[in-house]
């Protein structure tokens, strides 16, 4: 009996996606649970595995080939039993090979662990994985080492390139008055950039964004976390970052101004006493926004944990579509960056973004006194059909209250 691989259902408002990666070749046996594919949508990566044994007996849509829910990617033939004499023999010789080193490169040649994020960036640039020692949990191979190989490897060609010539780079050459050669590359938009491009052009086109601006005195965060951190982190098992106070200062000034923390449904005004909070991580192809539910009932090192597990989650390609769904509020970090000011996006249909910039020492004036003082400028972007020009002053300004008197956080965040 020939049954149907299908396109899963993969979560709130999710119907396409994109064959990244067939992990199993077409005529190969395939056993319940194994991953045959890696579907890649514009939140994040899937995995479908086979529900049934069998042949993989024809592979319906190629990688780069769009999918909807619901679309059958492979057929697979339950009659072709497993070649359990070959698989036997096969095992039987794996066994009688002597032991080399520590073991883990005949590990790592039957069945490598690697990243989906590793494994689709390996392919890309013709990696063999099992030739990389991973460093990821349970030994997998993550796509930082991936990266490492690469550039060992292009260090040993850049050394036979000082006596044989270079191989050329797979890029497009034109000719500009017949004179010289004006090298491009096209790289072919992810499904994830090409939704991120379209949803923030939907922001502007659909919202009326406006950004206002202020500045932060992070001296008594910083001076707090100095103080606080070795016995938080011996207490918690976490250091305590600005993330998490800014986390709590953004809900103390969302609960003074809530319509800051609502969405447009219609002709009505959507306010939300719940407050969960959108925080951008960086990840390969675009940013994402996990979010951090309820983050009003959590306390610093509870908030810190999150965040943690988000960008570990991340950089290994294991957001789920429950991570990302829904947010009231989000809060963007490009000062990581070295982001000095910027204006952030809107994350429709959220009606307010928190951008965060880089520290910098700078002289202020303090009671007719000039001080240096570490700096931070923060942005709020606002969606001005529902949040007037003072109320997200105002809001800034609370913010910035509650991080000049972190004391008050316990109070008021």
């Amino acid at each position: 009996m020939t049954v149907e691989v299908l396109v899963p259902e993969m979560g709130e408002s999710v119907l396409e996606a994109t064959v990244t990666s067939w992990l199993k070749k077409e005529g190969e046996y395939v056993n319940v649970g194994d991953i045959l594919v890696e579907l890649e949508t514009d939140k994040v990566n899937l995995e479908v595995g086979a529900k049934n044994a069998g042949k993989l007996a024809d592979i319906k849509v190629k990688e780069g080939g769009d999918v909807k829910v619901g679309d059958v990617l492979a057929l697979i033939d339950e009659k072709a039993g497993a070649p359990k004499e070959a698989a036997v023999e096969e095992t039987s010789q794996e066994k009688a090979k002597p032991a080399q080193g520590n073991g883990r490169e005949k590990e790592r040649t039957v069945s490598p662990q690697v990243t989906p994020v590793a494994s689709r960036f390996a392919k890309e640039n013709g990696v063999d994985v099992s030739a990389i020692t991973g460093t990821g949990s349970d030994g997998r191979v993550t796509r930082s080492d991936v990266e490492e190989f690469l550039q060992r490897k292009d260090k040993v060609a850049e050394m036979k390139s000082q006596v044989t010539p270079g191989k050329e780079a797979k890029m497009e050459r034109s000719e500009s008055n017949g004179s010289s050669s004006r090298p491009e590359e096209r790289i072919r938009m992810s499904r994830r950039r090409r939704t991120i491009a379209q949803r923030l052009l939907e922001a502007q086109q659909t919202t009326a964004m406006l950004t206002t601006f202020n500045e932060i005195d992070m001296s008594a965060v910083m001076d707090l976390r100095k103080r606080r951190n070795d016995e938080f982190q011996q207490r918690h098992g976490i250091k305590v970052g600005f993330m998490s106070f800014f986390v709590k200062a953004s809900i103390g000034a969302l609960k003074a101004f809530p319509q800051v923390n609502a969405e447009i449904a219609d002709d009505e005004i959507v306010l939300k006493h719940y407050y969960d909070m959108g925080i951008a991580v960086g990840a390969e192809d675009g940013l994402v926004v996990p979010v951090i539910r309820d983050a009003d009932r959590l306390g610093f090192a509870d908030i810190e944990k999150r965040i943690k597990e988000y960008v570990t989650k991340t950089s290994e390609g294991k957001l789920s579509i429950e991570d990302l769904r829904g947010g009231t509020f989000t809060i963007t970090n490009g000062g990581i960056f070295g982001s000095m000011l910027s204006t952030p996006i809107l994350n429709p249909p959220q009606v307010g973004i928190l951008g965060l910039h880089k520290i910098e020492e700078r002289p202020i004036a303090i009671n007719g006194e000039v001080v240096i003082r570490p700096m931070m400028y923060v942005a709020l972007s606002y969606d001005h059909r529902i949040v007037d020009g003072r109320e997200a002053v105002q809001f800034l300004v609370k913010v910035k209250e509650l991080i000049e008197d972190p004391e008050r956080l316990l109070l008021e965040g």
